[in-house]
């Protein structure tokens, strides 16, 4: 093979062999140095000269039938897990263990984009594995290499017991490999931040005032900060001001007292006591309030939309400190934002940080937070009026409520969550709390660190009636909620908005709006469905619209139909607010009424209006 053939297939799947290497390298490395190194591998795969270089015969006949993309990504693997081998005393170290001479990126730390917890949870168990698992499981679920092909490779690549690395990457589920494209994973789609501007500033004046620079950069390391312990996992400190300082003494954290919510009658998260058995570890609160103003590279850092990042204005509100699972966990409150700090009780120099908006919350948005999340459970911290906590599956509205345990601390027992969950959707777990008046309401995991309300009803100005009182609304609709994980939803609203008579009269078909709200406003998803006794679908998607909401309680939306004769229509319904309907297009067809069914042809496309009751048109959803 010529170096032209290898150029051009490293040119043309750069960024595949980039992310190879990348999930291949060693997490100890830290995010930075990782980007770096697998950039710097994949440029160095090139062969050094002309020479026919042999190929692995499984390769080439693998997906681009490409040797030169084959040679590129063998060189790509041997150097990766040459890079996560320990350095020998009497030998020297290989280049591919040493720091990357290039690309090198001065005055900036580069991270790729994070992921939820799904690809949280995946790299924790990647990180596990020794280098040839962690490297056959990528090749398997990134590449989709047989098995006989990624030993082979493996045997190439220099691992010595290739079947024995093939078993230990069976311990991580191959649902998960679609999580591997990722944007957690893509180091060619990078974040930047500066390095510490105050240290390199110190650097500078190091360089050129000698003796006397070198005086002062001793006395800026022994500056206050250090007496309150080490920040292990938190980034060099970037300044130096009282309020900064301020926000991180965990001396300064603010408490709400027990009854403050009854003294106080407010229901929000600054009525929340402080609970946990380790709200007196100030080393803990401590960690936690520098990760928040400055996580450094081990952290993996979750922030949801519309969230913004960086340290607390000032001291904030500590709600919880304890122990969850195998994790020691805090959750702090700055009047803005909730922030989960999560590191394991086996060492204190990685860690998880999550930030979720949460201004405005009272009531059922405030009554629980997401604690932990272990094996594909879901942990919740309940506010102080919260009296009971169950588990009801929304997919069987009569079916049974399973009681959950509440600790002391109001912590509940752990129950699968859907937000993790992969495959089929045959039910949807949701929390059901009953508060001290008695109100019960349904919250459900969204992979956010605040719960999603869930309501039913007709939308108006007042909040929707609680989902407890119209479970049927929800059951054949609760699997579209996966739709809107990770957007940092505040509530969904559920409603019928009509009821339609089959053609055939085989039935009838209900009509559901479902409108997801954001903390943050915009990104609002609003959906409509359509269900049969054959099932239920979604039939149209709109975002950032007033449709189906407070200001615009009415909606408008068409579904394709089949008889079981093989007759196919049109079906479109409106809100009871309608009084005609009109098809154009493809198919025409009017009615008086907010329903309407048209014979059409398979994959005919239609303009649907309406006219409502006020005389103003409205478009199909």
């Amino acid at each position: 093979m010529d170096v032209e053939q290898a150029e051009a297939a490293l040119v043309e799947h750069y960024p595949r062999l980039v992310r190879l290497a990348y999930l291949t390298l060693p997490p100890t490395l830290g995010r930075n140095r990782r980007v770096l190194t697998a950039h710097s591998l994949t440029q160095r795969a090139l062969p050094r000269g002309r020479t026919t270089t042999s190929l692995i015969p499984a390769q080439a006949t693998g997906r681009e039938r490409n040797p030169g993309y084959a040679y590129i990504r063998l060189q790509v693997v041997r150097t990766a897990l040459e890079a996560g081998l320990p350095p020998r005393r009497k030998s020297w170290p290989k280049r591919s263990q040493l720091p990357p001479l290039l690309p090198q990126v001065w005055g900036l730390r580069l991270f790729p984009r994070s992921g939820g917890a799904d690809e949280l949870a995946l790299d924790q168990r990647l990180s596990a594995l020794s280098s040839p698992a962690r490297a056959a499981y990528v090749l398997r679920g990134l590449e989709k290499l047989p098995d006989p092909a990624t030993r082979t490779l493996l045997e190439e690549a220099g691992v010595e017991d290739p079947a024995a690395a093939l078993t230990e990457a069976n311990s991580v589920p191959s649902q998960l490999y679609a999580l591997l494209a990722s944007p957690e994973f893509d180091p060619c789609s990078l974040h930047a931040r500066p390095t510490d501007l105050m240290r390199r500033r110190q650097h500078v004046r190091a360089a050129l005032a000698g003796t006397a620079a070198l005086v002062v950069c001793g006395a800026v390391l022994g500056l206050p900060g250090d007496a309150w312990g080490p920040d292990d996992a938190a980034a060099p400190p970037y300044a130096r001001n009282p309020a900064a300082q301020a926000a991180l003494d965990p001396g300064r954290l603010t408490t709400a007292a027990a009854t403050a919510w009854q003294a106080t009658g407010r229901t929000d998260f600054s009525t929340w006591p402080a609970r946990g058995d380790l709200t007196a570890d100030k080393a803990l609160l401590r960690r936690a309030l520098a990760v928040w103003a400055r996580p450094g590279e081990s952290v993996q850092v979750s922030v949801t939309l519309g969230t913004p990042a960086g340290p607390p204005p000032g001291p904030p509100q500590l709600l919880y400190a304890g122990k969850v699972d195998n994790v020691r966990v805090v959750m702090a409150y700055d009047g803005f934002r909730v922030a989960r700090y999560a590191e394991p009780l086996d060492g204190t120099t990685v860690a998880a940080l999550d930030l979720t908006r949460a201004d405005g919350a009272t009531g059922a948005g405030a009554s629980a937070l997401v604690v932990g999340r272990t094996d594909g459970n879901v942990r919740y911290l309940t506010a102080p009026w919260v009296r009971e906590a169950a588990v009801r599956d929304l997919t069987r509205p009569t079916g049974e409520v399973s009681a959950l345990a509440l600790s002391k601390d109001g912590v509940t027992e752990p129950f699968a969550s859907p937000a993790v969950r992969t495959g089929a959707c045959t039910s949807w777990e949701v929390l059901q709390l009953t508060d001290a008046a008695g109100r019960t309401r349904l919250l459900t995991d969204l992979s956010e660190v605040t719960p999603a309300h869930l309501t039913a009803g007709r939308p108006s100005s007042s909040p929707g009636r609680e989902a407890t009182g119209a479970p049927a609304t929800w059951a054949p609709f609760a699997c579209s909620l996966a739709a809107v994980r990770s957007q940092g939803v505040r509530t969904v609203n559920a409603w019928q908005f009509a009821r339609q008579p089959l053609p055939d009269a085989s039935g009838n078909a209900d009509w559901v709006c479902t409108r997801a709200e954001t903390w943050r406003g915009a990104g609002t998803r609003v959906l409509a469905q359509f269900r049969t006794a054959r099932g239920a679908y979604v039939t149209a998607t709109a975002d950032d619209v007033p449709t189906c909401g407070p200001t615009a309680p009415h909606v408008l939306a068409a579904a394709p139909w089949k008889s079981a004769t093989g007759d196919s229509y049109l079906l479109a319904a409106g809100s009871k607010d309608t009084v005609s309907l009109e098809l154009t297009g493809g198919v025409n067809g009017s009615s008086p009424g907010n329903l309407l069914a048209v014979p059409a042809e398979d994959g005919v496309r239609a303009e649907l209006k309406g006219t409502l009751a006020n005389g103003r048109e409205i478009n199909g959803l």
